[in-house]
């Protein structure tokens, strides 16, 4: 997106209209966060300056320094010395415990970090060979199948397959928020898991979802989520970049030791 591309979409965003809350620097770095998790403004992307966009716009400097300066302390943006103000390509790197059980969004948020889902495919239908082995289903039962790009504070950090039974979800799920509030919301949320990691590398369409180098290292995540009951409510294959996350776990020795 230009400079004359992202003005437009701002001001049509009505940042002046008085039926949108709070004062108009939080406005303006609503807008800007929304165009980061759309993908219009992609990590690297420059800025106008705080004097450009505030004439632009016909809003005070202040506003847009404040607005600015709000992104940069959340991540979202970044300054460099000389340059101006970019969209952040960095990612900071998180450590995510291996024995916990919790959804992406509920993750990002207990971080501070603003949580969201590009839909990149979704399909109600009957489930592949494997999908009806691993939620243990009939080859009639339908499955909502969702493919997604997750982000936190706009930038991608994963691309996820779930497949969840129909019977525990409702086919009219729209995909965007959490999938176990959804299940939760339904009486079926999970309460354990298994789940297996392997290194990979990201093919060229995957690493440009995520903004990284084709071949860049991920984490294959492949998990099967249950019920209180032990049934399968769950299957999620999830590519996570490898330079976003380190995963934990606290091992004790065995009382059969020597």
């Amino acid at each position: 997106m230009n400079r004359t591309s992202l003005i437009a979409e701002l001001s049509r965003r009505g940042l002046r209209d008085d039926a949108l809350a709070g004062p108009l620097y939080k406005r303006l770095a609503q807008a800007l966060t929304s165009l980061i998790q759309e993908g219009l403004l992609k990590p690297g992307a420059a800025l106008p300056g705080e004097r450009d966009l505030a004439e632009a716009l016909k809003l005070g400097r202040v506003t847009v320094r404040t607005a600015y300066r709000d992104l940069m302390a959340a991540g979202a943006l970044e300054s460099r010395h000389g340059s101006g103000t970019f969209v952040s390509g960095k990612v900071e790197r998180m450590e995510q415990s291996l024995w916990r059980l919790s959804s992406f969004s509920a993750d990002m948020r207990s971080r501070g970090r603003l949580p969201a889902a590009r839909i990149l495919s979704r399909e109600v239908n009957t489930p592949s060979p494997e999908e009806s082995f691993l939620l243990g289903l009939g080859g009639d039962e339908p499955v909502l199948r969702l493919d997604r790009l997750r982000l936190a504070d706009g930038l991608p950090l994963a691309i996820e397959r779930a497949v969840v039974p129909v019977k525990f979800l409702g086919e009219n799920a729209g995909g965007e928020g959490s999938l176990y509030d959804a299940l939760a919301a339904n009486g079926h949320r999970p309460v354990r898991a298994l789940q297996r990691l392997t290194a990979v590398t990201l093919d060229a369409s995957y690493a440009a979802m995520l903004n990284v180098k084709t071949g860049a290292p991920a984490l294959l995540i492949e998990r099967v989520s249950r019920l209180e009951d032990q049934r399968a409510v769950e299957y999620t294959r999830s590519h996570y970049r490898g330079d976003a996350y380190d995963f934990v776990a606290e091992l004790r020795i065995g009382d059969d030791h020597e």
